[in-house]
């Protein structure tokens, strides 16, 4: 027998076994579709109702138990975005912050700058040293409009209740005049970088005076309700 008259021979052996295997995959098919009409044929109509109404009910129960699982895919989604744009936002606005703070010396070097000239000798100055005194002053209030575009904001809070959160108590001014914990003095700006610290003030605190009413901004008397 040749090579090719076998191989025919095996080609005809496969199709009659896809064949046999198709047929009793179709006979299975009949058998349990038979089986499945004699066992409906067998219940009473109430029978057939009744599994009918738990087939739906189970399909309900998959149907929401699926949509309760979509449900909680997307709000975990929604949530998930809502963390990364704040987290992109305060990325942004907060990214700054290492930066801002080291330029602020240069901002406290300008004012002890100009605060060693004297009103007077601003009044009696030269055209050389009123022209220094005038850059110097035009360089702070540039400095304080850049930092304020980037929501760098500076802090004078004399006259408002001493705050450990924003303020640093560098010393206690004996003041029976003020409620006790005003901030008087102010030894360093504090600055703000959006809602956040950037720098504390460093403040001397009122002592002495009557209690500041807890609800109290800026300092009031309250000497009268004492």
């Amino acid at each position: 027998m040749s090579d090719e008259t076998r191989k025919i021979d095996e080609l005809k052996n496969q199709a009659a076994d896809i064949d046999m295997s198709e047929t009793g995959a179709q006979d299975e098919a009949a058998a349990n579709s038979a089986s499945e009409a004699a066992d409906t044929a067998q219940r009473s109509p109430e029978e057939v109702i009744d599994a009918l109404l738990q087939e739906n009910q189970d399909l309900r129960d998959e149907k929401d138990a699926a949509k309760d699982r979509m449900l909680r895919v997307a709000a975990d989604m929604e949530n998930l975005r809502r963390r990364t744009q704040r987290d992109v936002a305060d990325a942004r606005q907060y990214a700054i912050s290492n930066f801002a703070r080291d330029v602020l010396s240069i901002g406290d070097n300008l004012d002890r700058a100009i605060s060693t000239v004297s009103d007077e000798e601003k009044e009696n100055a030269g055209t050389t040293l009123a022209a220094l005194v005038e850059g110097v002053e035009m360089t702070g209030r540039e400095m304080v409009r850049v930092f304020a575009k980037h929501g760098v904001t500076k802090e004078e809070p004399v006259g408002q209740k001493f705050d450990p959160n924003r303020h640093q108590a560098m010393f206690e001014v004996p003041d029976a005049s003020v409620s006790s914990g005003t901030v008087v003095q102010v030894m360093q700006a504090g600055y703000m970088l959006g809602d956040r610290v950037l720098r504390p003030a460093m403040v001397g605190v009122a002592k002495g005076g009557p209690k500041m009413s807890p609800k109290a901004g800026p300092a009031e008397d309250t000497e009268d309700e004492a």
